[in-house]
């Protein structure tokens, strides 16, 4: 039996049929394994050790009924509290949603301090290296024409280049703050100048990819293999494919090209201890990595019934 601790957002707001973490907590405990929650601003260092206060958690399960995810309420139980050395746990999974602010960035500090022989997914040292849209840009093959800028100038001349952009903020999740431009919108320099933040903050913009109407894939990989995928689509006039953002799914398969792409990013990944990620892929273009706390184990579950939150924890038994 493990010991595994999840640092998470508070418990009581995650969505128990929708979250990842919940999906992977989940898996440990079916699997036979203890489940410990802390949160990131529930972290130490005393002696040159991470500490954290940490609790006990007991989970129900969530069951398929008619192709829907349900579970009984109250769906958590908290049990023990304890402060103690991160590395007394097995593994620790580092699962705070963004923004990556300063809170988030002393955390991944602190989880420096914990025992080598603890695995950490993901690495902090990896956590901090990765921004999910600037650590796609490695990767010239499989991503399409993008620039970074605070200066409106730069941005106006690639989107007028390109007849229609996205920009997208660089700290933000779930499709927020992300904007379609095109040439002769009136209140382009407006836009502009909010998400810079009157060009003192860069944005990315990339060149708008008309195959977005069919979806945007998410897959998931795990040890720099994809393990499975889904589909987000859009609703009503929304160009955004975020279920965050309402957006629907389903299901799809993994191409030749998207394989290419997962390919090419296997080493980099692994050589920065991103052990658990979810890609976004339009048209055969790479548009993101999520490295923080990608989602889809419960959708990717229900359209395909497999068990990826059970996958992921037997691996973490075998790295052990």
């Amino acid at each position: 039996m493990l010991k595994i601790a999840f640092i998470i957002d508070p418990i009581a707001l995650l969505d128990p049929l929708h979250d990842t973490s919940v999906a992977l907590m989940e898996a440990a405990q079916l699997l036979g394994h203890q489940v410990w929650i802390t949160q990131a601003n529930s972290l130490s260092v005393v002696a040159s050790k991470a500490w954290a206060t940490l609790e006990s958690v007991q989970l129900q399960k969530a069951e398929l009924v008619a192709g829907r995810w349900v579970i009984k309420s109250p769906w958590y139980q908290l049990g023990d509290r304890i402060f103690a050395p991160l590395e007394t746990m097995d593994a620790v999974f580092m699962r705070t949603d963004p923004p990556i602010d300063s809170l988030y960035l002393y955390a991944t500090y602190i989880l420096d301090y914990i025992d080598t022989k603890t695995l950490v997914v993901n690495n902090p040292q990896g956590l901090r290296a990765a921004n999910e849209k600037m650590y796609a840009l490695q990767f010239t093959n499989s991503i399409p024409e993008t620039i970074v800028s605070p200066d409106k100038q730069v941005i106006r001349e690639f989107m007028e280049a390109k007849g229609a952009a996205i920009l997208k903020p660089l700290g933000n999740k779930a499709g927020e703050g992300i904007l379609y431009l095109e040439p002769g919108d009136r209140n382009f320099n407006s836009i502009v100048e909010l998400s810079t933040f009157q060009g003192r903050i860069p944005v990315m913009v990339q060149t708008f990819l008309p195959a977005a109407k069919q979806g945007d894939k998410r897959i998931i990989l795990l040890d720099g293999e994809p393990i499975g995928a889904l589909n987000r689509l859009s609703s009503g006039n929304e160009f955004r494919n975020n279920m965050a953002a309402g957006g629907t799914v389903a299901q799809t398969e993994i191409t030749e090209r998207e394989q290419a792409i997962c390919s090419e990013l296997a080493p980099k990944l692994q050589a920065d201890g991103l052990y658990f990620v979810g890609i976004d892929v339009i048209g055969g273009y790479l548009t993101e990595v999520n490295v923080t706390s990608p989602t889809g184990i419960r959708e990717i579950d229900r359209l395909e019934a497999t068990h990826l939150g059970q996958q992921v924890i037997q691996w973490v038994e075998q790295k052990q």
